[in-house]
């Protein structure tokens, strides 16, 4: 069996992804790893930190963005496509920039794939999140935030990057991935987390990721109206609200970690700004929903849209 690693990413050290952390901790496991890297800004040294993991394994692709011609987010799904077409495993394991997996799950997610590989059903494996908020001992576990998703999947040439590159699907061939011709994944689960920093950040660097995402979906006009009223830094708001993280986080993360110099700009108690717009889990509905699902289901989940098909693996 071979797995294979793949992720992409562009300007990752500037806007204070745990680009390195991510291919660091995933890579144990991996038999290659396939980086699409999109040419960044002077300032931005992502390819250089790549080369100094000093690893045979990892193979960078230089791409430049087209932002004009994949519109609405799709950039992304495009550059991890060209990243996936490279793989030559059985399993493809897939980290963004931001997403970093615990050293106690490597085995576990390991044995998963042996144990799926000849049980054609499946065609990917599920895992949990955790998204941590703010800082790195504040998560939010919140309906209003994805609670599962895929990020293994088999090597076949119809599974493919979903829109966004949020998830994956199933496309009818020969058609390409910008049209509806999709089908849900059939996934099993594998008992193992991914944890997500995409919302820990300086608030000022958090901001500009905010500006940079919008542009790759609406656009640079659209994105300057729309940000010209915000403040220059993003407000968190208050953390008490937010789950305590009291677990390990990856080793691979300490030093990230020991850098964190922005406490004294967090709320960690106190109101919401009443002036700002709210967060989507400040909202009464997902509280609401939230308290719900942790407090009297025990964590089940009430609703909500599943990208994927749940299968039993024999």
């Amino acid at each position: 069996m071979k797995i294979s690693g793949f992720s992409f990413v562009r300007n990752g050290v500037k806007l204070y992804y745990p680009v390195k952390e991510s291919i660091e901790s995933m890579l144990p496991i991996c038999d290659e790893f396939i980086v699409a890297v999109g040419k960044g800004d002077e300032d931005d040294n992502t390819r250089e930190i790549i080369e100094s993991i000093n690893s045979p394994k990892i193979r960078i692709i230089d791409t430049e963005w087209d932002t004009k011609k994949w519109s609405g987010g799709s950039i992304y799904a495009a550059e991890t496509n060209l990243a996936l077409s490279q793989c030559t495993g059985d399993w493809c394991f897939y980290l963004q920039a931001d997403e970093v997996v615990h050293e106690k799950y490597l085995e576990v997610i390991k044995k998963r794939c042996e144990q799926s590989l000849n049980n054609d059903i499946v065609e990917g494996l599920l895992f949990q999140y955790k998204h941590f908020w703010g800082d790195y001992e504040h998560y939010n576990n919140s309906h209003a935030w994805y609670p599962n998703e895929i990020r293994i999947i088999r090597n076949r040439p119809d599974i493919r990057s979903w829109v966004d590159a949020q998830s994956f699907r199933r496309f009818e061939l020969p058609k390409t991935p910008n049209q509806d011709n999709t089908h849900k994944l059939k996934v099993a689960r594998v008992d193992a987390e991914i944890y997500h920093y995409g919302w820990v950040r300086p608030p000022q660097l958090m901001r500009t990721k905010q500006k940079v995402m919008n542009t790759a979906y609406w656009g640079n006009e659209d994105t300057e109206k729309k940000f010209i009223e915000k403040t220059v830094d993003f407000d968190y708001g208050p953390l008490q609200n937010c789950d305590v993280f009291s677990d390990t986080h990856p080793a691979v993360m300490k030093e990230m970690i020991s850098k964190m110099d922005w406490k004294d700009k967090l709320q960690y108690s106190g109101d919401a700004d009443p002036t700002r717009e709210p967060h989507k889990h400040e909202r009464f509905k997902y509280r609401m929903l939230s308290f719900i699902e942790n407090k009297l289901l025990g964590g089940r989940g009430i609703g909500g849209f599943k990208n994927y098909d749940l299968v039993k693996d024999k």
